[in-house]
């Protein structure tokens, strides 16, 4: 077999493995799952003992787990949200990410923690990286704050997080917002706090370190905010002035993730449409899985909460009905009716008007 016939054998089996990864069925069952746990095992030569792992809060904490090296994320994360107090329903609404520390105080929050992933494999394979574990939400809308507020821990680690996002200007409150935000936080009303903080700009967003992009012009720099159904790119232009430029996801038709192996720089781009024509625009991140993972968790919560609108459309038409003086007949007839046609949408949408249907991703 000849080096070229070599590359490309291993280019199309991890592709293989990648698709493979994107189907919920397989990753949750035991054969995946007891397949990669062997896997990242015998790679790193690390033999199945008990262990005891540090995951780190946004504050700074760190909480020791008594762990087996061969658990996974999600195990892992049920011993910790049973540590915390934090209710079971709402362990899904967290989850753990592999977070850097650099010389000049600066972090970065490198990438999510797969489900199968066992952290700690992964954490010494990443030693050179001083890496460490750290939770953090897991959700792209911000209005899902209030499913956990009723809940101490989790209000707990939502308000830990915001503060954090704060002090680090990964948000950018106007200076009223700011004040507020302080007077809240002196008064530790936790609840208050994360209700205002809902209004500034880029909460709830997942900020990259800044990077290199080919937009509007190859070399420039940028700083990425996904979140919003957005990715929104502060870059700064040859001119040094700075444009605002707003990629929203129901105009990305794809993407894929590269590496190119210079010093472990990745290449994320994107398809996306602007003012009628597709192009690829490309950012060089060495965040573009975290990045990969933002896209999908954006557009899996938009595609849910379009989803749930049927059954609330349902509802709301059932309550006017009831009220109105109609006949029963006539009610059965317009319920059916209109079940019908919002059913034959949503299953078969037009390829127009659902641009989630035209989604493929090429990465982990």
């Amino acid at each position: 077999m000849t080096k070229s016939m070599a590359d490309e054998r291993r280019s199309q089996l991890e592709q293989y493995l990648q698709n493979v990864t994107l189907d919920a069925n397989i990753t949750k069952s035991d054969v995946f799952i007891n397949f990669f746990r062997k896997l990242q095992l015998a790679t790193f030569k690390i033999q199945t003992q008990r262990a005891f792992l540090d995951v780190y809060l946004a504050d700074g904490s760190s909480i020791t787990l008594d762990i087996q090296t061969s658990d996974t994320a999600e195990r892992i994360l049920q011993v910790m949200s049973c540590k915390m107090g934090l209710a079971r329903e709402l362990i899904k609404y967290f989850t753990f990410f592999f977070i850097q520390d650099h010389d000049d105080g600066a972090l970065s929050v490198v990438k999510k923690v797969a489900e199968f992933e066992l952290p700690y494999v992964s954490l010494q394979s990443m030693k050179e990286l001083d890496c460490k574990l750290g939770i953090r939400k897991w959700y792209m809308d911000p209005s899902l704050d209030t499913l956990l507020t009723d809940c101490k821990a989790s209000m707990n680690l939502l308000y830990m997080q915001a503060i954090q996002e704060v002090k680090r200007n990964w948000v950018k409150p106007t200076e009223g917002q700011m004040q507020e935000l302080e007077f809240l936080q002196k008064k530790a009303n936790k609840a208050k706090f994360l209700e205002k903080i809902r209004d500034v700009q880029f909460y709830g967003y997942v900020r990259l370190d800044p990077c290199i992009c080919d937009y509007p012009e190859v070399g420039c720099s940028a700083e990425i905010y996904a979140g919003n159904n957005e990715i929104n790119c502060c870059i700064k232009l040859p001119t040094n002035q700075i444009k605002e430029v707003s990629f929203k996801i129901n105009r990305l038709r794809s993407w894929q993730v590269t590496f190119l192996g210079e010093e472990d720089t990745l290449e994320f781009r994107f398809e996306y449409n602007d003012s009628g024509t597709w192009e690829w625009i490309i950012l060089y991140t060495k965040q573009a899985f975290l990045l990969s993972s933002c896209l999908k968790k954006m557009i899996l919560e938009q595609m849910m909460k379009e989803t749930n609108k049927v059954p609330e459309m349902e509802t709301e038409m059932l309550e006017s009905m009831k009220n109105s003086k109609k006949s029963s007949i006539q009610q059965k007839q317009v319920v059916h009716s209109s079940f019908i046609s919002r059913k034959r949408f949503w299953v078969r949408p037009n390829e127009e008007d659902c641009v989630f249907e035209k989604i493929r991703e090429e990465d982990l």
